[in-house]
């Protein structure tokens, strides 16, 4: 009898414990939630989707986010760029679509890539042969942002995050 009691208040424990862990876990928020941001460029609808990491003092260009590595814009899941009419990005045509959205930056140039293969977790499994374009651009310094952002204008976008910003034109 005691035995069996003891079992009784042991799994039940154990049971309130798994509950109150799970329940504390769902109400943590997410490190790197995922954002959007939505425009009408040129007539073109332009929806960037993307995990938002925070900076956390940490350095970002160069050590968090390696020079001259593929990076997937974002936290999580690959960054996706979708746009529902061709375009031209910094001059060079782009077809309607949903694709990754990946940086290969350096301290002075970034290669920004539209890649073919727009769910993919990160860029674990970048495959170069399934861009769709890749342009250069300059990255910019600016204010602080802690939180990974994109913002849209009528020129096109930009990704800033710590103290640096990077334009990318769109007609």
């Amino acid at each position: 009898m005691k035995t069996t009691n003891l079992f009784k208040h042991t799994a039940m424990f154990v049971c309130a414990m798994l509950f109150a862990t799970i329940s504390f876990a769902q109400n943590k928020p997410m490190p790197s939630p995922r954002d959007s941001v939505s425009a009408t460029i040129n007539g073109s609808t332009i929806t960037i989707n993307y995990g938002s990491p925070s900076v956390k003092g940490r350095k970002v260009w160069g050590e968090l986010v390696p020079y001259d590595k593929v990076w997937r814009t974002g936290a999580n899941e690959a960054t996706t760029f979708t746009t529902t009419k061709d375009i031209t990005v910094e001059g060079k045509k782009l077809t309607a679509g949903t694709y990754a959205l990946f940086a290969i930056p350096t301290a002075s140039t970034w290669t920004i890539i539209f890649n073919k293969t727009a769910k993919q977790w990160g860029a674990f499994k970048y495959d170069e042969s399934q861009d769709a374009l890749r342009v250069m651009v300059k990255p910019m310094p600016s204010a602080m942002n802690e939180r990974l952002v994109y913002k849209m204008n009528k020129k096109g976008f930009t990704l800033s995050w710590d103290k640096l910003s990077v334009p990318v034109r769109i007609k």
